[in-house]
């Protein structure tokens, strides 16, 4: 599953962030420059910069109170 999420913030990307830590599946942020996974700060910072960013999951997990969850994020 893919989401295009847009982050403005540092606030917004430590949001972001614990939401993704409090999943147990694999949450990966792709962009332009390549990707990060979205439980580590870092990589969550230096990818959320760029304008064109998705949020990925693998298909097999049940992810709806994930989605709601990162509702503000979805473009």
């Amino acid at each position: 599953m893919t989401f295009n999420i847009k982050i403005t913030s540092s606030e917004q990307a430590q949001r972001l962030n614990r939401i993704a830590e409090s999943h147990p599946f694999d949450i990966w942020v792709h962009g332009k420059s390549g990707q990060a996974d979205a439980k580590s700060m870092l990589g969550l910072m230096l990818l959320t910069i760029e304008n064109d960013v998705k949020l990925v999951i693998e298909d097999e997990h049940d992810t709806k109170g994930f989605e709601k969850e990162i509702a503000e994020f979805i473009v």
